[in-house]
């Protein structure tokens, strides 16, 4: 038995349709008053649709920015088009609040819209309306998954530790700046730095008092770093520091200045106040130089100078 054709019940079924679909259905006139809406929006909103119908859409809501909406909705009507808007766009167009509890940690429901121009018989826009979803779920995972790439990616360069870039990703760095300059000469400098007498710490006081002291170490070296600088573990006891625009003169300032600082360290332990020294290598990028392993062997020399020399001093290797 086949249903007779009845537009009142099709109008009634449409009408039940649209009040309980699960997406907002927002229709306005071409002078932005609300013609039609749904039960999402009077649901998700807190405004009866009593209340809405024939007003101004953003005095209903007038968090939506006026000079965007307008474009978009000029733009759709002008070309008879449709326009789309995700939350990655801008998180949300109605500021409705969220209310699932999976995805309760964020304040505001994530919207993707789409603004569909409504045409008459006769082929004139007339209206325009605005479909609405609810995409917090999907917004809340993507942005979670996110930040754990982003931790990954931190946690994959830096050093446990000290919280320095650790020596794979410095060395990458390294190599990206000895390949620019080969380009572009610039007065850039490295600084090898190693804790004197470490492993004496370590024997005689414990791993854990020899890692407060890498710890104290390094906070000071990032304290006086500038954000230019590239600054890493190289392992155990020993780091790096590459300064981007720092001739020989400013460096070595740098680097007894640092020394200086780091010699008037008070490193409080389990095993009580300990004070360690550094001493430094520094050797500034030169044309001669084949590969980046030769700076860092210029200035690995320079440290192993400063420590034939007695320690906790700095000196340059020039050749």
């Amino acid at each position: 038995m086949t249903q007779s054709h009845n537009p009142l019940t099709e109008f009634h079924w449409l009408i039940e349709v649209l009040q309980t679909v699960d997406v907002g259905v927002l229709v306005l006139d071409l002078e932005y008053c609300i013609t039609a809406w749904n039960g999402f929006m009077e649901n998700n909103s807190g405004i009866d649709s009593v209340n809405a119908m024939d007003q101004s859409l953003f005095d209903v809501f007038p968090e939506v920015p006026q000079d965007w909406f307008k474009h978009k909705a000029d733009t759709v009507v002008q070309l008879r088009n449709r326009a789309f808007t995700t939350w990655e766009q801008r998180p949300y167009v109605f500021k409705f609040k969220n209310n699932r509890p999976i995805t309760g940690v964020t304040e505001f429901m994530y919207q993707n819209c789409t603004f569909i121009p409504v045409i008459s018989t006769k082929g004139v826009v007339q209206n325009l309306a605005v479909i609405v979803y609810d995409v917090t779920d999907m917004a809340t995972s993507k942005i979670e998954l996110n930040l754990v790439n982003q931790r990954l990616a931190e946690l994959s360069r830096t050093d446990g530790l000290t919280q320095l870039y650790n020596r794979a990703y410095w060395e990458t760095l390294f190599e990206t700046e000895y390949m620019r300059l080969q380009r572009h000469e610039q007065d850039v400098c490295l600084i090898m730095l190693d804790i004197d007498h470490f492993k004496r710490v370590n024997d005689t006081h414990g791993h854990q008092a020899g890692d407060k002291v890498i710890r104290a170490v390094a906070h000071e070296i990032a304290d006086n770093s500038r954000g230019t600088d590239i600054v890493g573990r190289y392992g155990g006891e020993e780091f790096v520091l590459l300064l981007i625009d720092s001739d020989i003169d400013n460096t070595y300032q740098f680097a007894e200045r640092l020394r200086n600082k780091i010699a008037a360290l008070q490193v409080v332990t389990e095993a009580g106040v300990l004070q360690v020294t550094v001493s430094m290598g520094v050797a500034c990028w030169l044309p001669k130089y084949q590969h980046h392993g030769q700076w860092i062997e210029a200035a690995d020399k320079g440290l192993y100078r400063s420590k034939e020399k007695g320690r906790n001093q700095t000196s340059i290797q020039s050749d």
